[in-house]
């Protein structure tokens, strides 16, 4: 066995460039930007009006002057207006270029139009109000979204703004999600005492489309033959293969030996960790790296998000060691000299600090316990007593 350091380490030795790809905007969410994005022209490109009111010259009002005369209304999405007459107003509204011949905007709360005439109701009104100016945010050619970033909404609206329909992005794995088990049937169906219905291979693939992978299905049965003819028509196929089960010391575990037949390379079986102690971890010879999940839901569940989605960042080219962390709210034990996922519950302080409580479960078979639960916190080996207060790297998965 090997540690989870060290785990880590190999799987991110192995990280892949996909390449790149061009897509359109409102396929972006989630991917990685592969291109620095800049303005095409000053942002507001305009003095924008950002209240509905009349403008003025600010002058007029500084003289005493309360009453001004409406000469025109100026919507947004028409072109510039300019005020003719001294001592006038021009209505306008929010989004709209702001007049020439005007410096300040009052919005219509503060102000009572009448018979043509604007009264202004407010003693103090400073000059420049409601009035976001032309360049103010940003320079034509400046840079608003830098290659690396995971495009958000934010990025989404920006790239709109500055006119990309399409953006180049990383491009993903091919990827497949193989359950293994004479004992699984499909959803659909109704299982035999014996039986119980597929879990793992939707509840992976669900935390594969989160960021952005849409894998492909497949399923296995307890045959070594079966097992190693499919195995090696998809590892032709697939960039990644996602396996859940077979891994472990059972008579019918057949999927280690069956990749060795294949000439899959292991870089490492087994990690001194609970849950998950039976990961398969390897690379065949034309390049797809397979993850070889243990079968228990827990397991396969808390295996994917710490080495698969590291893997995948890593091959993305985003960070990988910036886990948030939790404080215990109460002492909990492990006494095997093993790094232990701990299921918890988590929730804030009125200091922004991060909270995790403990979530007992019955074991790593427990799949009805991870609704229960927001989070693993990794406890590290070497003691058996983690106490109230302390502080340990957090692993989100909702």
């Amino acid at each position: 066995m090997i540690s989870v350091e060290k785990a880590l380490e190999i799987i991110n030795n192995h990280k892949k460039d996909f390449g790149v790809e061009e897509i359109p905007l409102a396929e972006s969410i989630g991917r990685v930007l592969k291109e620095d994005l800049f303005t095409d022209r000053e942002l507001p490109p305009y003095n924008r009006v950002t209240m509905d009111g009349i403008a003025i010259q600010h002058k007029y009002f500084a003289k005493g002057i309360r009453a001004f005369s409406v000469e025109g209304i100026a919507p947004a999405g028409t072109p510039q207006l300019s005020l003719k007459k001294e001592g006038g107003c021009i209505e306008v509204m929010t989004g709209s270029v702001l007049p020439k011949n005007v410096d300040t905007v009052i919005r219509y709360e503060d102000v009572v139009i009448e018979n043509g005439v604007a009264t202004i109701q407010v003693e103090i009104l400073n000059k420049g109000k409601n009035i976001h100016r032309q360049g103010e945010d940003r320079q034509k050619g400046d840079l608003v979204a830098p290659s690396g970033s995971v495009i958000s909404p934010a990025e989404v609206g920006v790239a709109a703004t500055v006119g990309k329909s399409h953006l180049k992005v990383t491009c993903l794995p091919k990827a497949i999600i193989i359950s293994t088990g004479d004992e699984l049937v499909e959803i659909e169906e109704v299982p035999l005492p014996h039986q119980i219905r597929k879990s793992n291979v939707h509840r992976l693939r669900a935390t594969l489309a989160k960021h952005g992978i849409m894998a492909d299905r497949h399923h296995l049965d307890d045959d070594i033959a079966a097992i190693q003819k499919d195995l090696k028509g998809i590892i032709e196929k697939y960039e990644v293969v996602i396996l859940s089960g077979g891994v472990s010391k059972g008579k019918f575990d057949f999927l280690p030996d069956a990749l060795a037949a294949l000439g899959v390379e292991k870089l490492f079986h087994r990690i001194k960790q609970r849950p998950g102690k039976p990961f398969w971890f390897g690379k065949a010879p034309n390049g797809t790296l397979v993850f070889a999940l243990p079968g228990n839901p827990v397991s396969s569940f808390l295996c994917t998000h710490r080495y698969f989605i590291t893997w995948l960042n890593a091959s993305l080219g985003l960070p990988t060691d910036n886990q948030p962390h939790g404080i215990l709210t109460e002492d909990t034990s492990f006494k095997p000299d093993l790094t232990y996922f701990l299921q918890v519950k988590v929730s804030y302080n009125q200091k922004g600090q991060i909270l995790v409580t403990p979530v007992s479960g019955n074991g790593s078979g427990d799949l009805a316990n991870l609704v229960d639960a927001d989070a693993f916190l990794q406890l590290p080996r070497g003691k058996d007593l983690f106490e109230k207060g302390e502080v340990y790297p957090l692993l989100f998965y909702r």
